[in-house]
């Protein structure tokens, strides 16, 4: 997300460092037996039914039968040497996918927003009810550590369930430093701004943010939607409204950027929190705030721009999520913001870096620049493209997204197929995160 706070003005450093070699991401281990992070107290009730639940399993292309319990196989050869060979054992994955209903798959598409200060139930209830996966604690709290921890396991506890077993919740913030920093007060330290923590070594920088991070694992959280991948030329500097404004960039070189956006990457696995490259291709080039402006356009960035690099190497350095913005790239897609563009995504992000996690969408529930969408277009769209996890802070959109999206999967079996592989990238990334149990 980009940031509308306006603030005093802070100091900005510019001093640059040299890259230290980047560290791949190292998360908990996919064994789903491990618990990596608490799950919190709730009941042991089935998930709500939303309207339109289809009580019917679509069968996944890549799943076995689901096993009662989600029980693991015992992976023992059998006794008859001319018997045909086993078929390839469900993942855990796998095992969850076969398990849910369709409104279960759509609702493990959303990341919905909740006040991180006084969580609104009437919001909550709609999240629980098109079973959302994933929630983004959004505003300004400074309630602190064990507060905020409450609220967190509060919220864990309307996770859906599937065969007795809890989906858990993937729980983000924007805890970037400096005017961009949700939780703060006792337990959280103050970050600076991105500015200032590209002035420091790369081996600082990592070191920090492995504090940070466990400050928010302490706070019951398990990903950040951050760090900042964009490049902001010097030349253009406070002039970039989303970016440069607000000193969020760590540099404006795309080396500086790429080694310390990794940096900051790197402390936050080491400590067992997932991290967000954003926001691809780049805010860097753009003069508009798309939270705050329509028609934001970079008229700069091609798909071999130097301003990739750090998107690039967060990546190969294993970046298990990526969010792209909401401006027009006229140089890559000059037809679609870039959220909605099949280039944007499946040419440059997937095929031409390589990327395999999860795409998440920049805020498209509140952003001025998809106001001439309706929700259900935006949802529709940005899945169509081939994004994976449709960021809202705006619960109160979610039901006409969910329900567009049940819609075309019934109308459109391309569609569907890439709901289903987009609940599987999800999927398997909350079970390397340890938010999976299979026994």
């Amino acid at each position: 997300m980009t940031a509308r706070v306006r603030w005093p003005r802070g100091r900005r450093s510019a001093t640059l460092r040299t890259a230290v070699p980047l560290v791949t991401l190292v998360l908990a281990s996919t064994a789903c037996g491990e618990q990596a992070v608490h799950v919190g107290a709730g009941d042991s009730r089935p998930p709500a039914t939303s309207p339109g639940t289809d009580s019917t399993r679509t069968a996944s292309p890549r799943t076995t039968s689901p096993l009662p319990g989600l029980s693991s196989p015992t992976g023992a050869a059998s006794s008859d040497p001319g018997a045909a060979p086993a078929a390839p054992a469900a993942t855990c994955t796998d095992r969850y996918f076969s398990g849910m209903t369709t409104a279960q798959r759509v609702g493990q598409l959303f990341m919905g927003g909740v006040s991180a200060a006084r969580p609104d139930q009437a919001q909550l209830r709609t999240l629980r009810t098109y079973h959302v996966g994933s929630i983004m604690l959004t505003g300004r709290s400074t309630a602190g550590v064990t507060a905020t921890r409450r609220v967190v396991d509060g919220i864990r506890g309307q996770a859906d369930q599937v065969a007795g077993q809890r989906v858990g919740l993937l729980v983000s913030t924007d805890q970037e430093g400096g005017r961009v920093q949700v939780l703060s007060g006792p337990g959280f330290s103050t970050i600076p701004s991105g500015l200032t923590q590209g002035s420091w070594s790369t081996t600082t920088l990592r070191t920090r943010a492995a504090g940070w991070a466990e400050q928010l694992k302490a706070a019951g959280l398990n990903l950040n939607l951050a760090p900042v991948a964009d490049v902001v030329p010097a030349s253009l500097g406070t002039r970039n409204r989303p970016i440069g404004y607000y000193y969020r960039e760590y540099g404006h070189t795309a080396a500086t950027v790429a080694s310390h956006s990794n940096a900051f990457a790197a402390g936050f696995a080491q400590s067992g929190v997932m991290t967000t490259l954003k926001h691809f291709p780049g805010l860097g080039q753009v003069l508009g705030n798309t939270d705050t402006t329509a028609n934001v356009v970079d008229s700069v960035t091609t798909t071999r721009s130097s301003s990739l690099t750090p998107f690039r190497d967060g990546i190969r350095a294993g970046s298990p999520f990526v969010m792209v913005s909401l401006a027009t790239y006229t140089k890559i897609d000059s037809k679609h913001l870039a959220a909605f563009s099949p280039t944007v995504i499946n040419q440059v992000l997937r095929t031409q870096l390589g990327f395999k996690g999860v795409v998440i969408s920049d805020d498209i529930g509140n952003a001025v620049a998809v106001r001439a969408f309706t929700p259900a277009q935006r949802a529709v769209n940005f899945i169509t493209a081939g994004g994976n996890m449709i960021l809202t802070v705006n619960p109160s959109t979610v039901p006409a997204m969910a329900s567009a999206i049940q819609a075309r999967m019934q109308q459109d079996a391309s569609f569907r197929a890439k709901v289903n592989a987009s609940v599987h990238r999800i999927l398997d990334a909350k079970a390397k995160a340890g938010l999976l149990t299979c026994r």
